[in-house]
């Protein structure tokens, strides 16, 4: 069966949630530790981490998920073209520059641009136009992140050729449960690989940077405090935060230059979303070997959340968990959750 045109689900004008995949050229592990040549290519895997973090801060799309595997690599973004509209021309032809600039410091990082520089993009309408558009597209989004590392790696290897195996394969997700489901199959993939015990274990990962973020903010004394970081910590900060609507507003009011916005993305808090994880790592796949070992304890007993927190929680769930229209939303693996909690058995 042919592959979908990209051009049949990229709607530039609209806010679109996607999974995307890449693999090294011959799934061989470029960015991992190759068992033919025996040599060891894993600090790679904080290239593409750190380009991604890049790119958040440039880009008008999100980051929820990702997972920077041996020899490929999974991401689930949203694309924001509203925000981009919003942006003025001068923060256009900035945030391009960024991307491809016309002159660079000794370290190869973009130079500070002088105004005669940017007016030469802001002379030009049509020009501002098109660069805003590709501001919030998903191909102009991998082609600056699978471009950079191939060239890096090249060089590094003193070769020529293809790094990845072919063009970035993107799966729609149109609704929450999809986008849940999806960024649970991404922060499992250690898991599941056998790479990882946990999530929390998973290196190179959303949710192990989600964690530590969380570990920290634990130290603070107040509940904003701890809300604002948890939200913009220095790990997970870049990232699209979990929760939709978070008791703590003064976490969204918060400015951020490390991604486009400060939108949330399911239903549920991020402790929700850590248990729902675990429980899901827990069972057992015949097309994989890996599992979370049930000799663990559930992980937010591992994370110290104590048992009062949690049951406060799920009691106030409807209460805070409502559309703006006062109707409580329908996410089903929520549901699920919440009756798991009750009832002690696991979500079906």
């Amino acid at each position: 069966m042919p592959r979908v045109n990209r051009r049949e689900i990229l709607a530039d004008s609209e806010i679109q949630v996607f999974h995307v995949v890449n693999r090294c050229v011959r799934r061989t592990n470029l960015c991992g530790r190759d068992p033919l040549s025996k040599k060891d290519y894993s600090h790679r895997r904080e290239w593409v981490r750190q380009r991604l973090e890049f790119l958040a801060g440039v880009f008008a799309i999100e980051t929820l998920s990702f997972a920077v595997m041996g020899n490929h690599l999974h991401v689930v973004v949203r694309t924001r073209p509203d925000v981009a509209a919003a942006w003025s021309d001068d923060d256009v032809a900035r945030r391009w520059w960024a991307l491809f600039p016309r002159r660079k410091n000794k370290d190869k990082s973009a130079a500070v641009p002088t105004e005669e520089e940017l007016q030469q993009m802001l002379n030009s309408p049509a020009v501002i136009r098109e660069k805003r558009r590709r501001l919030s597209n998903l191909s102009w989004f991998m082609k600056c992140l699978c471009e950079w590392i191939a060239k890096r790696a090249n060089q590094e290897d003193e070769v020529r050729g293809h790094f990845w195996e072919a063009r970035y394969k993107a799966q729609p997700l149109l609704d929450e449960m999809a986008i849940a489901a999806c960024m649970a199959y991404v922060d499992l993939n250690p898991v599941r690989a056998c790479l990882a015990d946990s999530p929390e274990a998973s290196d190179f990962t959303s949710v192990q940077a989600r964690v530590r973020d969380r570990h920290e903010s634990r130290k603070s004394r107040t509940a904003a405090v701890q809300a604002v970081e948890l939200e913009h910590g220095r790990h997970a900060g870049w990232l699209a935060p979990v929760e939709l609507s978070p008791k703590q507003a003064v976490a969204r009011e918060k400015s951020t230059e490390r991604r486009s916005s400060n939108k949330g993305c399911l239903s549920m808090s991020l402790d929700q979303y850590l248990q729902l994880l675990d429980w899901t790592g827990r069972q057992l796949r015949r097309d994989k070997p890996g599992v979370i070992s049930g000799e663990l304890k559930p992980i937010l007993e591992r994370l110290d959340c104590t048992v009062d927190s949690w049951l406060d929680l799920v009691r106030n769930f409807r209460k805070r968990f409502r559309t703006e229209a006062g109707r409580p939303n329908s996410l089903a693996g929520v549901s699920a959750l919440r009756r798991a909690c009750r009832t002690g058995s696991p979500p079906h």
